[in-house]
C-alpha cells in the first residue's frame, strides 16, 4: 500500500525506533554469557523451571526493556514535529509491537549465544548481523524501491513486519503494506519458533 503525503521524517521515524530495538536485542546474548561465567545459569538449569518458560521469561524481559527505547524515540519525535498518532490503542499497539520485536531479537541473540558461547564471537557475530538486517527491511525505504532479489530477504525478515506495524500505528498517514493482524501473527509465529529452538539450544551453554 503506498505512503501519501507523508514527510520523508516521518515515514524514517518507525524505522528508526525499529533499529533502536534491534541493536539493543540483538546483543543481549552477551548478558546471557555472562551469566554463563558467574553460575546464574548452571543455578537456573538445575531448578523444576521448565527451559522454555526461563527463555521465554528472559524474552519478555527484553522486550519491556524495549518500552524505554520507544518513550526516548516518542520524545525525539515530539521534539522534531513529526505527526505522531496520540490515540491511546495507537500508542498501545506500538508498545505491544516493541515487546514482541525486542523478545524476537533477543532469543535470536540467545540462540547465537547458546552456538558461540564466548563474548567474543558474540560480539563479532552480532555486528555482522544488526547492518544485513537493518538494511533488508523497509526501514528506510518502500520494498518496491528494492530489487526483486532484496524484496524476498525482507518479506523474511522480522523486522519488516514490525516496522510496517509501527507505520501504520505510530505515524499520522502512515500506510501499512499488510494487515495489522498479519504483522503481529507473522512476528508472533517467529518469536514462539525462536523460543523453542532457543530452549532446545539454553542447556548447552554449560557444556
Amino acid at each position: 500500500m503506498p505512503i501519501v503525503n507523508l514527510r520523508y521524517l516521518d515515514y524514517m521515524a518507525p524505522g528508526i525506533l525499529a533499529q533502536s530495538v534491534l541493536f539493543s536485542a540483538i546483543f543481549y546474548g552477551i548478558a546471557v554469557i555472562w551469566e554463563r561465567d558467574l553460575g546464574i545459569i548452571h543455578k537456573l538449569l538445575v531448578s523444576p523451571a521448565n527451559r522454555g518458560a526461563l527463555v521465554f521469561g528472559k524474552a519478555v524481559a527484553a522486550g519491556f526493556r524495549g518500552l524505554v527505547q520507544a518513550v526516548i524515540i516518542y520524545l525525539i519525535a515530539l521534539a522534531l514535529h513529526i505527526s505522531i498518532r496520540w490515540e491511546p490503542l495507537a500508542v498501545i499497539g506500538v508498545f505491544f509491537g516493541i515487546v514482541i520485536g525486542s523478545a524476537i531479537f533477543s532469543s535470536f541473540s540467545l540462540i547465537i549465544a547458546c552456538l558461540v558461547k564466548t563474548r567474543e564471537r558474540f560480539m563479532g557475530i552480532g555486528q555482522v548481523l544488526t547492518m544485513p538486517l537493518f538494511f533488508a527491511s523497509n526501514a528506510i525505504y518502500p520494498l518496491e524501491l528494492m530489487p526483486g532479489w532484496l524484496q524476498v530477504i525482507a518479506r523474511i525478515n522480522p523486522l519488516t513486519y514490525l516496522v510496517d506495524a509501527l507505520r501504520g500505528l505510530m505515524i499520522q498517514g502512515g500506510q501499512h503494506i499488510h494487515r495489522l493482524s498479519v504483522d503481529f501473527s507473522v512476528m508472533a509465529l517467529i518469536f514462539l519458533l525462536l523460543v523453542a529452538i532457543a530452549a532446545k539450544l539454553y542447556p548447552s551453554l554449560v557444556q
